[in-house]
């Protein structure tokens, strides 16, 4: 393999290094029942809800929650956060047509003992829809939003990673579904995937390999004819 080629490699590496380990800045996650009253219901609110966790800047999480639009009927109507490296609920926004406050009635998510380790509430995170529940709460084609502020010391990158590993939980409570039940769900974790240019610099290396190969060959081969 030439310097050139060799200088260009070392060059890719780098940029593949650098783009791999970028602090990460939203990311949406899905959620998954843990209740299992009606797997109708269950199924709605996996398909349907979401929150997106961004960083706002400020020493700041900012959760995001949205109903699919044009959706089933069902309502989120609590939200709970389970540890991590948050310090405070700082501020709640409602969306149109929903209307939270925050301290949730039951304090801890309904049914968090049905997973393990179980879903233990941290004091002061929550939040729940104000009466009447239903209409105020999370409905299809709405949303909430949840700021906390962050430990001192702390990164929005610890947030993300403590929701990879658990360390940091969300669930919400959903009621209003046509069947008049209903069910609690925990975020799924986030995925953590090789980075793709983590993936293209190994592709990268083996093509480059084999053409300095291919060259050293033929010119073995040109020297002996």
């Amino acid at each position: 393999m030439s310097r050139v080629l060799k200088k260009n490699l070392w060059v890719y590496l780098l940029s593949a290094l650098v783009f791999a380990t970028a602090p990460a800045k939203a990311a949406t996650l899905s959620f998954f029942c843990i209740t299992n009253n009606l797997a109708g219901d269950c199924a709605i609110g996996a398909s349907q809800m979401t929150v997106t966790v961004s960083d706002p800047g400020a020493g700041q999480a900012l959760f995001l929650f949205k109903n699919l639009a044009g959706g089933s009927a069902a309502s989120i109507t609590d939200v709970y956060f389970d540890d991590g490296t948050l310090l405070a609920l700082s501020t709640i926004t409602n969306g149109p047509g929903v209307s939270f406050s925050e301290d949730a009635t039951p304090p801890n998510l309904p049914g968090g003992n049905n997973i393990s380790p179980p879903f233990q509430t941290a004091k002061g995170f929550s939040a729940d829809s104000n009466p009447p529940v239903q209409p105020n709460g999370v409905n299809p084609g709405e949303w909430l939003r949840i700021y906390f502020s962050l430990q001192s010391g702390s990164t929005f990158n610890d947030v993300i990673n403590e929701l990879g590993d658990g360390r940091l939980r969300i669930g919400i409570h959903v009621q209003g579904f046509s069947s008049s039940g209903s069910e609690s769900f925990v975020n799924v974790p986030v995925p953590v995937p090789v980075p793709a240019a983590v993936w293209l610099f190994g592709s990268g290396l083996v093509s480059l390999t084999v053409i300095g190969r291919r060259k050293k060959f033929s010119a073995r081969k040109s020297t002996n004819v």
